[in-house]
């Protein structure tokens, strides 16, 4: 990865301002795509937009499947029909969906149609079809596939064939006469069985594959488990349809846990650092009026808690207490059942199981907090039993309601088919909070009225 020095943008910003186009080129040259849409980053449209019009075709495709999305879509729009049209001929059929899909459905129409190559139009029509975060979303169609019943001569003189159009290659697929996956050919049987009769005597039967509708992040579980660098993509009898290959399954990984982190921040949307004031401000913004709210309610419920708290004042010191441990304990909670989730250590049907063992972590925790705030106040505080008892016994059960929330919350929110890291976000903590002083206010008040307070 070249580091670009104030110097360097510097060069390049003359080059730019003189239109020297020679030099440019010459600048550009020896840079790799991906380090081509960093120094993009550093200059504005304008100049960016004059570097890509002097690459290559082959070059600027590569390129523009480099720039994240923002970028790649301020410069689709100052771009040409035909000019995208020439890129995506240059394109895998999975990197050229996902690039239409970021233009107006006006604007696909009229691209598709300007594609020179027609069988790679279709496929793209194809894939469109399929929802963006299953397999079928993700998945190319470029591939090697040959017939299970042809020679090893007869597959070797069709791989040829069909490498020729092809940038990489990772697996040979072998099919029936009905296109149904069969098994794969190892690139290692090409050459030690030279003479085998057919493919479909030295093929490995029974591939790994996922099915079109198969969601992202269990296709990112199958590859772990299988430790493969592409997968098969089959129909619902069978049938071979595509491929995903392991980069792209690492890109919606990477982009699946930057929204997941942004969920949990409290950030309603995704954005990023170079947004505009406008956008971070709207993602922002929704869980910071609730928290608002959250607490204009807490100060409501303490006021009806005004009279004991002006009568035995030591009630208040633990407040902070309170809501911290139930946010903290909260959060934790929901955060083992939101990666147990994501990683495919825990399944959703075994909500009883995860319930009853999140319930005895909970009461050893509670427990142990409990004990710990009980024997502090016993030596601090050894005259005002009263406020004791309401601490440890208010800690204990604001420590099992946050367990079974932290729990309970996220669980649900797959059930439904919402995110769950929802529940490791603000909406835990605010919820614990409201809930804490609630218990703490009703524990603390009958404690007061048993001790004549």
């Amino acid at each position: 990865m070249k580091e670009f020095t104030p110097e360097y943008l510097d060069q390049i910003r003359d080059i730019i301002d003189r239109r020297n186009d020679e030099e440019a080129r010459a600048a550009l040259a020896d840079l790799h795509p991906a380090d081509i849409a960093e120094l993009y980053q550093d200059l504005d449209l304008s100049e960016a937009e004059y570097l890509y019009k002097l690459l290559e075709d082959e070059t600027a495709a590569e390129v523009l499947m480099e720039l994240d999305d923002d970028d790649r879509l301020k410069l689709l729009d100052d771009m040409p029909a035909e000019m995208i049209a020439k890129q995506i001929d240059h394109l895998d059929t999975d990197d050229a969906v996902d690039l239409i899909q970021q233009l107006d459905e006006e604007d696909r129409d009229d691209i598709l149609a300007r594609i020179d190559d027609v069988e790679q139009a279709g496929d793209i029509i194809d894939l469109l079809k399929y929802d963006e975060d299953t397999a079928g979303g993700l998945m190319g169609t470029e591939m090697l596939v040959v017939n299970e019943n042809l020679s090893m001569p007869e597959c070797i003189k069709e791989l040829r064939t069909q490498a020729e159009d092809m940038d990489e290659i990772y697996y040979v697929y072998v099919v029936d006469n009905d296109y149904k996956l069969r098994g794969v050919l190892p690139l290692k049987k090409l050459i030690t069985h030279p003479s085998v009769s057919k493919i479909k005597h030295v093929m490995e039967v029974d591939p790994a594959c996922v099915k079109a509708d198969t969601p992202i992040d269990e296709v990112a579980h199958d590859f772990e488990k299988y430790d493969v660098v592409a997968m098969p993509v089959v129909d619902s009898i069978g049938r071979l349809l595509g491929r995903i290959t392991v980069d792209d399954v690492m890109d919606e990984v990477r982009e699946s846990s930057e929204r997941d982190y942004q969920l949990a921040s409290g950030l309603s949307s995704d954005v990023d650092a170079d947004d505009s004031i406008l956008a971070q401000t709207k993602a922002r913004i929704p869980w910071l009026l609730i928290g608002i709210a959250s607490g204009i309610l807490a100060s409501i419920i303490l006021s009806t808690f005004e009279a004991q708290l002006e009568a035995v004042t030591a009630l208040a010191l633990f407040i902070p207490i309170i809501g911290g441990t139930g946010g903290n304990v909260g959060v934790q909670a929901s955060a083992i059942v939101v990666q147990g989730l994501a990683n495919g250590s825990l399944d959703v049907r075994e909500f009883s199981r995860q319930l009853g063992k999140e319930v005895l972590v909970g009461l050893l925790n509670a427990s142990i907090i409990s004990s710990v705030i009980l024997v502090y106040n016993l030596i601090m505080l050894p005259s005002q039993l009263a406020v004791t008892l309401s601490v440890a016994v208010s800690l204990f059960a604001v420590v099992m309601f946050a367990t079974l929330l932290g729990t309970i919350v996220p669980l649900t929110l797959e059930k439904l088919h919402i995110n769950p890291a929802l529940a490791t976000g603000p909406f835990i903590q605010i919820s614990n909070d409201i809930v804490g002083l609630l218990i703490y206010v009703g524990i603390a008040t009958w404690f007061l009225k048993i001790f004549g307070l």
